[in-house]
């Protein structure tokens, strides 16, 4: 299901997929491509276990997290960048309801925007969420978060920011050192993370200027670590 949502879907970031990509024992290795921002260039990404926690690292050309979307001073129409990690887990294993669609980590900043869990503010800072994509040709790049329908109360986890899309606001810690960005998760948190398949990509997401959904389209992908989102990364344990 999640590589036939995706195979064809981010075609239109051109050359920010041609790129040629490796996968060691649980490390995805990509070429460098000048025609992608230097922050937003993926060129390692991987998830590991260590002990009771799990590690989600992406390393790119230059300097992780430089590059932020400009404010614009209103909600809709506004901007978000993000480092994903698609996964082959459930959309359950992170305490969303089964088979709800593509579950990605992502660590975004968007400046015009608060949605941290119980109202914490968050737009001055990189954060991280879980998300569940889907399939939309409405958007951009083919895919959106997922909507939740009016008057639905679908299952959602403990720190959803109480907006109207699948999405979690775990306040993960998250660091930025040099060229790398790395969320640490507590292993207990996510069902079936060990083995789990994964690829890793930045992307421009934009806030639907009518506040219609798709609310939340991504806009635009500047670099998929596999080059065809194939997920062939594996979560192993740290040597």
């Amino acid at each position: 299901m999640l590589r036939s949502l995706l195979t064809g879907t981010l075609v239109v970031a051109g050359t920010a997929l041609l790129c040629q990509s490796t996968a060691s024992a649980h490390a995805i290795k990509a070429k460098a491509n000048q025609a992608v921002n230097a922050s937003l260039d993926i060129i390692e990404t991987k998830i590991t276990t260590k002990g009771d926690k799990v590690v989600f690292s992406t390393r790119v050309r230059g300097e992780a997290g430089k590059d932020k979307p400009d404010a614009t001073g209103k909600f809709e129409g506004s901007s978000v960048y993000a480092y994903v990690w698609p996964t082959s887990l459930d959309s359950s294993d992170v305490g969303f309801e089964k088979k709800q669609g593509i579950v990605a980590l992502a660590v975004t900043f968007h400046p015009d925007f608060d949605d941290g869990a119980n109202g914490t503010k968050n737009r001055h800072v990189w954060h991280s969420h879980w998300v569940v994509l889907a399939k939309d040709k409405a958007c951009g790049a083919g895919l959106k978060v997922e909507d939740i329908p009016k008057d639905t109360k679908p299952k959602v986890p403990a720190t959803w920011p109480g907006v109207p899309l699948l999405i979690d606001s775990p306040a993960y810690p998250t660091t930025f050192t040099g060229d790398e960005v790395d969320v640490e998760i507590p292993l207990s948190l996510i069902n079936d993370i060990k083995g789990a398949a994964f690829d890793g990509v930045t992307a421009g997401l934009k806030v639907n200027g009518n506040l219609h959904a798709p609310l939340l389209c991504v806009s635009d992908v500047f670099k998929v670590a596999s080059g065809d989102l194939s997920l062939p990364g594996k979560v192993e344990p740290a040597k």
